[in-house]
């Protein structure tokens, strides 16, 4: 019905206005480029909006915004969404960079905003932070994961990449491996979102400014079995979990159905499948700070 293209920002609520935009900007390296008193709008340097930040009395994902093709109509993808029993509404301007969005409520209760067109931010050439290149997927815990699938399927347009166990499912939506993630769990809010780095050396250095502004990695650096992604773990001052990540499996063609192989992969062609519940855990063991307890 949807047929979201790519990730656009999420939209996070937070007690702290002013210390988590400083720890975006300085730690993340996110640019700021707009602010008022209760709102905070960041892109990352290259001009992708990827973080906005609300105040409110606590701190979780509060809304996740998608982009499907430039020039869709967003008037006839509400008349469809209406035949299928989900109300929505129009917001215009909701971020500097979108004029327009359609807006409805998924099954966990998030408010997905999804826009047509877009501007980029003016690239920001500055150094400091770690500079990721993009914001790459959000992992939600939620009640009911395959009811959460099932929507973001039959209504976003998403792919199922694989299964671990029967909790927790990765879903794509463009050739990297997963967007967005869902996990069972009794209590529903967000689990971790997630920011592309350009390569290995990058996650050494998002280590290096974390390890400079007194922030403890809390899992990694590891290696991830599903989607074999390299990835460092970190909680900001809001409780958030961040990952930095890079060389996430990619499906470059969704025809031939398997992911590009890589000499990591444990089979050859690697195509989706369902993994066994304990695979979470590190190809290189349990990484380098032990187990990461609450996870998945």
């Amino acid at each position: 019905m949807i047929q979201v293209k790519r990730l656009g920002h999420a939209t996070f609520s937070t007690p702290d206005l002013d210390r988590q935009t400083d720890y975006w900007t300085h730690v993340m390296g996110l640019s700021l480029v707009d602010r008022s008193p209760k709102r905070a709008i960041l892109a990352s340097k290259l001009g992708q909006e990827s973080v906005v930040l609300e105040t409110a009395d606590y701190a979780d994902l509060q809304r996740i915004a998608f982009q499907v093709a430039p020039g869709t109509d967003l008037k006839a993808l509400a008349q469809k969404l209406q035949k299928e029993g989900v109300a929505s509404d129009r917001q215009s301007d909701p971020t500097p960079g979108v004029a327009d969005c359609l807006t409805f409520t998924d099954p966990k209760g998030t408010t997905v905003e999804i826009f047509a067109d877009c501007r980029f931010h003016k690239r920001d050439a500055s150094e400091g932070g770690v500079n990721p290149l993009k914001i790459g997927h959000v992992a939600s815990r939620v009640n009911d994961v395959q009811k959460v699938a099932k929507f973001y399927q039959e209504f976003l347009g998403f792919r199922v990449s694989d299964w671990l166990g029967d909790h927790f499912v990765f879903m794509r939506c463009g050739i990297e491996h997963h967007t967005v993630n869902f996990v069972q769990y009794e209590t529903q809010r967000l689990h971790h979102v997630a920011f592309e780095v350009k390569d290995w050396a990058a996650i050494h250095h998002a280590c290096e400014v974390l390890t400079r502004n007194e922030i403890q990695l809390v899992w990694g650096p590891l290696r991830h079995i599903v989607g074999h992604n390299v990835a460092a773990y970190h909680r900001n001052s809001d409780d958030l979990r961040i990952e930095c990540y890079c060389e996430m499996d990619i499906m470059a063609d969704e025809e031939l159905g398997y992911w590009q192989p890589r000499p990591w992969h444990e089979e050859m062609p690697l195509r989706p499948k369902k993994w066994p519940k304990e695979t979470w855990r590190s190809a290189w063991g349990f990484g380098s700070f032990g187990t990461f307890p609450g996870y998945p």
